[in-house]
């Protein structure tokens, strides 16, 4: 449902991530490198992209909705930070989304991180074809940024890298703004399906046999 770190297909432009994102000091197994191919991958000719497709089903990632000028705004699970000093945040949108434009023209982003309460706005971003605005509360901020009123908390950036890579649009930005609302459950995508992420107790470790 949102708009990147979940395979397209997966995700959506309009209902879930829009992009594929490989999960940091992740080795991603390819089809022409038998060495980190599992078995059941190297027993046969697979894609690299079905490939990574299987494999980002596993990943459970944070739900968020970023927003630029327009307004214009899309579900994604691509959001990460990149730097603490100086702050800096990313995200990457399919080159092929219909936001794709308007985060090309925009020069300020907003990214809200989203609760379990938030699940209907997170699906209605992610669809194509609506406005994805219609009943929710949001405040023009500078530059008419659009920031989500009931979002549990959010950031304000300012683009300092745009770069395609691959199919996929890569923004960087360095945090100007945020505020954190609320304490909530966070909203994951895991499996092509939203969830909730919540606290596990600590459980030993299975030892080897």
């Amino acid at each position: 449902m949102p708009d990147k770190a979940v395979p397209d297909k997966a995700v959506p432009d309009n209902a879930v991530p829009d992009h594929a994102q490989t999960p940091k000091g992740t080795d991603v197994i390819t089809s022409e490198n038998p060495a980190r191919s599992s078995t059941a991958f190297a027993a046969t000719d697979v894609a690299a992209d079905d490939i990574l497709r299987s494999t980002l089903r596993r990943h459970a990632a944070g739900v968020t909705v970023i927003t630029v000028p327009g307004p214009a705004g899309f579900t994604a699970t691509s959001f990460t930070s990149v730097s603490l000093r100086p702050p800096l945040v990313s995200f990457c949108l399919s080159l092929g989304a219909s936001t794709a434009p308007a985060v090309r023209e925009a020069d300020r982003f907003a990214v809200h991180l989203l609760g379990t309460r938030n699940a209907e706005v997170a699906r209605q971003f992610a669809r194509s074809g609506a406005d994805r605005f219609q009943g929710v509360a949001w405040t023009a901020h500078e530059d008419g940024l659009p920031v989500l009123d009931d979002a549990p908390a959010w950031l304000a950036a300012r683009v300092t890298l745009r770069q395609a890579v691959g199919d996929h649009l890569l923004v960087v930005g360095e945090v100007e703004a945020g505020a954190v609302h609320q304490e909530a459950t966070a909203l994951v995508h895991h499996d092509e399906a939203f969830a909730a992420a919540r606290p596990l107790l600590p459980q030993p470790i299975r030892r080897a046999s």
